[in-house]
């Protein structure tokens, strides 16, 4: 596992750690949104919540996906079919971006998987600090999923670090709140996840919530016809219908969030803060 410490920990995560600085303080300088919430408070929030999580990807979801990598014998699709390496990174790369594709959208459809990223889609506004608020059993659950991935692509250990350390900074981007003009948003989508598409996908709108699945790659929705680049409501709310109060989304509670009946509730679209996008 010295592959994880060499590439990981020493390369990706100081470099995931400069690239959030970066988009928290441009954020900052260039809104998209208007926020509703003290940032202190959230941030503090989303950090804690991600503890645990932030604690299983490095202890027990890597382990696993450099173990189950390292079983891959020729590894790649590409160098089995004689492609020159650089294609050969490529097709595992989009291999391992369709299949968090899929886990994404699975998670929105199988109702006990909702439950789980259900805390996610709770923060009320969106930012760099929304890309950590992930539940620890999420986690757990896609261990099952990208290690199946990970050895249909026959991906090399390094490319699953690699490939990681595109996966979550291309999270803290598309989550962030940065403001760029229409036109190079437009451009940007038709390759990668920009803020404003990801934006629609944390609307209250279940029809939005369920749309813009994708990670890195956007092809993956316009594929699968779950693209979307043009909110349906007239006023931009983030979050889900049901939990709409600040108050209670303490540490605590989502942490037993997925353990707790589900509430459900219509939106309410105009009596909501107007948001900006």
């Amino acid at each position: 596992m010295g592959q994880i410490a060499k590439l990981f920990d020493k390369k990706a995560a100081p470099i995931l750690s400069a690239f959030f600085v970066v988009l928290f303080l441009l954020e900052h300088k260039r809104k998209l949104r208007k926020t509703t919430q003290p940032l202190n408070k959230r941030a503090a929030t989303n950090t804690i919540v991600a503890i645990p999580a932030f604690a299983l990807l490095r202890l027990l979801f890597l382990p696993i996906m450099v173990k189950l990598a390292l079983t891959n014998k020729n590894y790649g699709i590409g160098r089995r079919l004689k492609l020159p390496p650089i294609i050969d990174w490529v097709v595992t790369f989009l291999i391992l971006d369709y299949g968090n594709y899929l886990w994404h959208f699975v998670n929105h459809r199988i109702p006990v998987l909702w439950r789980f990223h259900l805390v996610h889609h709770t923060d009320l506004d969106l930012d760099t600090t929304t890309a950590f608020r992930f539940h620890f059993g999420e986690i757990i659950g896609s261990v099952f999923s990208r290690g199946l991935f990970v050895i249909l692509s026959n991906a090399s250990a390094k490319q699953v670090l690699y490939y990681e350390l595109l996966f979550e900074a291309a999270i803290e981007f598309h989550h962030s709140n940065i403001r760029m003009s229409i036109k190079t948003e437009n451009l940007l989508n038709k390759l990668i996840v920009t803020p404003r598409m990801h934006g629609i996908h944390h609307l209250v709108n279940k029809d939005e919530t369920n749309s813009n699945c994708s990670v890195i790659f956007s092809l993956w929705d316009r594929i699968h016809q779950t693209f979307n680049a043009k909110p349906k409501q007239q006023q931009i709310i983030i979050g889900v219908p049901a939990y709409r109060d600040a108050k209670q989304m303490t540490t605590r509670y989502l942490w037993s969030m997925p353990f707790k009946k589900q509430v459900m509730k219509k939106p309410n679209y105009f009596k909501s803060v107007k948001h900006v996008m």
